[in-house]
């Protein structure tokens, strides 16, 4: 059986695909295609895995700028004509779409070329792409019952967001091991997601001496600031640089979560599987997106986290320490947070995809 997968212009729309990818490769002998941008995040994330990687052009439109806009719509139209001669050519059972820009043309050329379409919500509120898709989609699917009222309630169910197989094998020990540190010590992950965050590096780059103080810390900052930060860290003394563990990227993420105690991370649409999976609290500071905003209020709403505005960044080194003097309050957020885990979200949506491709 042969399957499309498509979405992306961030990770945390890729790796959903790629935990759905890794259920249907137990229960069935496939042919996995993933349609991204040439030049997208999710190209190496797709090549990872072994998939077939398919250059769809797409962009975004959601911009102040008019000749943006217009340029996204040309880019758009052409990744359109370019999926109908992929799918052509690959002829899928089905496809299944998780957002982003990347999605928006596969998903209409599939609906034109009548193939099941399976659309995945990862964030509470739908982007642009997943609200144009949802009329033309067969199903959709959500990570949270709260995104149920944006979408078509004759066609939506609620899954979770399906997280890869590294959440359901990792542990502590072994992930304080990959990362050189040590596994009694407490310690905090920062991350500004696949394509890091500079104002959030900043700030942890101004009170890395208080907090390596209090914990170590795994840094997650992005291929593009890498090298400032190794140099910060060079000035620091060498037992702090011991407990300062700094990577542009990782593909260890279960990993790097197991072996914390706190995350400070950005609010893409990741946070909805891979922190409950982990039973991990965070602060969670959401980039200048709707989406991002409505992920993160939702977590604080369960109780599972703490949101900082990112005008309010002056304020996160004294949540940070503050949280890591309080083991009740993060206990508390740990119990929240593992209660929105849905363990079995891409077991369901890989069976959902195999019914629809019969």
């Amino acid at each position: 059986m042969k399957f499309v997968l498509t979405g992306g212009g961030t990770g945390g729309h890729a790796y959903p695909s790629v935990a759905v990818a890794e259920r249907l490769r137990e229960r069935a002998d496939v042919e996995l295609f993933y349609y991204g941008t040439p030049r997208g995040p999710e190209r190496a994330v797709a090549e990872a895995e072994g998939f077939e990687y398919r250059a769809v052009r797409a962009a975004p439109v959601r911009s102040r700028s008019p000749w943006r806009i217009a340029r996204g719509a040309i880019q758009l139209a052409l990744g359109y004509r370019e999926s109908l001669r992929w799918l052509d050519r690959d002829t899928p059972q089905a496809v299944f779409a998780t957002g982003g820009y990347a999605a928006a043309p596969v998903g209409r050329a599939a609906r034109s070329r009548g193939i099941p379409l399976l659309l995945f919500l990862p964030d509470v509120r739908p982007g642009w792409a997943v609200r144009a898709l949802q009329r033309q989609a067969t199903k959709v699917a959500c990570s949270v019952d709260g995104s149920l009222e944006y979408l078509p309630s004759d066609k939506a169910t609620v899954t979770g967001y399906p997280v890869r197989r590294q959440f359901a094998e990792a542990e502590r020990e072994e992930g304080a091991r990959r990362f050189g540190l040590d596994p009694t010590v407490t310690t905090v992950l920062v991350t500004g997601g696949s394509q890091g965050a500079h104002r959030i590096n900043v700030a942890i780059a101004e009170a890395l001496e208080t907090l390596l103080d209090h914990a170590q810390i795994i840094h997650i900052a992005g291929r593009e600031e890498e090298a400032w930060l190794a140099r910060e860290r060079e000035q620091l003394s060498f037992w702090r640089q011991q407990r300062y563990q700094l990577q542009a990227y990782t593909e260890e993420m279960a990993w790097a979560m197991a072996a914390s105690d706190l995350a400070v991370t950005r609010a893409g649409a990741s946070i909805l599987g891979e922190l409950p999976a982990a039973g991990l609290p965070a602060i969670v500071i959401p980039g200048d997106f709707s989406d991002q905003y409505a992920n993160a209020t939702f977590l604080e709403s369960e109780g599972a986290a703490f949101v900082v505005g990112g005008d309010e960044l002056d304020r996160l080194e004294a949540a940070i320490t503050r949280l890591l003097r309080d083991d009740e309050q993060r206990a508390a957020m740990r119990e929240a947070m593992a209660r929105i885990a849905r363990p079995h979200a891409a077991r369901e949506l890989a069976d959902t995809l195999l019914e629809l491709a019969a």
